[in-house]
């Protein structure tokens, strides 16, 4: 209880910064997108360039100095390309070299090693050529297959659009029972037995809105809006402009008439009729 006094102390006037959920579209997006963008990027991925330590605490052999266990993980850059490919979980990874002890270091990159393939989904039945690294062949083959490797891996490992997008259509394809194998009703059973499992952990809503960027997600939200709106021909809309000035025009009319019919006299006329003219002196 201490703790979160304190928390709301620090807190207290500090203007706080709203999030992509608090404000415009972002924030009429349904909670099934929030959580798969939580899952890819607010979720910390596997380590992949650096061996984490367990515990909390470590002895140094030579000193026997006690220091604390620091599992900090490498800031990688991923650039636009990044989510046409299949990286694995790798980055580029940006720091210095230094080429020997009595040299200056240089800045230095270390990019992925990229290569083309193609892997096979049984579920979609297809082909697909990608580009991967090796780190991407040893996930595939170590999960039993392409299939096993995008519905087992979370969505911040994937990381990149492209698996993203095809775990979506895998999942949709199973939930819709695999239509694109019902020409082959034996291999359909099998691949519904073998991958059907997978659908347990998702919900129709937030498969159908799995592996969107936010912007992407946004614009189909937006989309469906305008969808839902009701377009009315603007000769409709005239018409009816029209209608209602002459339904004004008449009663004007009528109450003109009514006022002449009581004998009263013109100026008297104009000054009870609002919507007569008046003359200026």
């Amino acid at each position: 209880m201490a703790s979160k006094v304190v928390k709301s102390v620090k807190t207290l006037g500090v203007f706080q910064k709203p999030g992509l959920f608090d404000k415009g579209t972002g924030a009429l997006l349904p909670e099934a997108y929030k959580k798969f963008y939580k899952e890819w990027r607010l979720t910390e991925p596997s380590a992949v360039h650096y061996i984490p330590e367990d515990g909390k605490w470590k002895r140094d052999e030579v000193t026997g100095e006690v220091h604390p266990v620091q599992n900090i993980p490498l800031p990688l850059i991923y650039p636009k390309e990044h989510n046409r490919h299949m990286w694995g979980g790798e980055g580029i990874v940006q720091g210095f070299f230094k080429r020997a002890h009595n040299r200056r270091r240089v800045p230095h990159f270390w990019t992925p090693l990229l290569q083309r393939t193609v892997v096979h989904s049984e579920v979609l039945d297809k082909f697909f050529s990608v580009v991967v690294t090796d780190r991407t062949i040893h996930l595939i083959n170590s999960n039993y297959g392409f299939d096993h490797y995008l519905l087992k891996t979370p969505a911040c490992d994937l990381k990149s659009l492209l698996p993203l997008g095809l775990k979506r259509k895998i999942l949709k394809e199973l939930e819709a029972g695999c239509p694109s194998l019902k020409d082959k009703p034996q291999v359909q059973k099998r691949v519904l037995e073998k991958y059907g499992k997978y659908l347990d952990a998702y919900t129709s809503e937030e498969i159908d809105w799995y592996g969107y960027s936010y912007t992407e997600a946004c614009r189909r939200l937006e989309e469906q809006i305008e969808s839902q709106k009701t377009v009315v021909p603007l000769k409709h809309v005239y018409r009816s402009q029209l209608i209602d000035k002459l339904r004004a025009a008449n009663i004007e009319e009528a109450m003109t008439q009514s006022l002449k019919s009581s004998g009263l006299p013109e100026t008297w006329l104009q000054k009870m009729n609002p919507f007569g003219k008046k003359k200026t002196t």
